[in-house]
């Protein structure tokens, strides 16, 4: 699937901050999540909406602050897209 180019690049990122042991797992499953949500929204283009919600859904609680925190420095916008749906941050 294509990805919107800014999207990707703060995506990457983002990825380059998480420790080595955890960037291809991250990486893969997020992709995947976000490529599934933009296919069901019926877009071709992952948007910076699907790789928010990606996270959200698929992001272990101990390591929910440490994701905060990433999607903030790569200006990941989440609350614009309702994020966190709790009060956990």
């Amino acid at each position: 699937m294509i990805w919107e180019i800014k999207t990707e690049n703060k995506f990457k990122i983002f990825i380059a901050k998480i420790p080595v042991f955890h960037r291809h797992i991250t990486e893969s499953v997020v992709r995947a999540q976000a490529e599934k949500i933009a296919s069901l929204r019926n877009c071709a283009l992952v948007e910076e909406q699907d790789v928010v919600a990606a996270f959200f859904s698929d992001v272990p609680s101990p390591f929910y602050s440490m994701m905060i925190r990433l999607l903030e420095q790569t200006g990941f916008d989440y609350r614009k897209y309702g994020y966190p749906k709790n009060n956990i941050d």
